[in-house]
């Protein structure tokens, strides 16, 4: 009896392997409340200068924010500050009262804004506020 003949298949030539394509997912955007506590920590802290938001405020936001800066309340020696948390309250469409905790090691300081849309829908800062209350100005009255 004749030995059984095996049949082997034939390898095909060596395809390049391309790695299964999964479907592109839009980049997520940045909320409005988390891009400007990022912005107003930088300055805040002295990674950014201050005139880096002269188009992202307006009314007497620049000012305050350029006073802040000057005492660098969020500066500090050891770890960097980050944004821990965020939080909002919406007064009226197109209006955010935003808080957030900003965290260095073990220390925590709070950082309050106010964002308002414009007729553009650019958000734009037009309050800000580090760890107490507002200086008092001459105008206020």
């Amino acid at each position: 009896m004749p030995a059984p003949v095996v049949h082997r298949a034939a390898r095909p030539a060596a395809a390049p392997l391309v790695p299964a394509q999964t479907p592109r997912r839009p980049v997520p955007q940045l909320r409005p409340t988390d891009h400007f506590a990022e912005l107003l920590l930088g300055v805040l802290s002295g990674r950014r200068p201050v005139h880096s938001m002269l188009r992202h405020t307006v009314g007497r936001a620049y000012d305050d924010l350029a006073h802040l800066a000057e005492r660098g309340p969020l500066r500090t020696r050891g770890a960097s500050p980050v944004v821990r948390d965020i939080g909002y309250f919406e007064p009226r469409p197109g209006a955010l009262e935003v808080f957030a905790r900003i965290g260095a090691g073990d220390r925590l300081r709070a950082l309050a804004f106010r964002l308002e849309q414009g007729r553009d829908l650019r958000w734009r800062c037009t309050a800000v506020e580090v760890g107490g209350p507002r200086r008092r100005r001459a105008d206020d009255d």
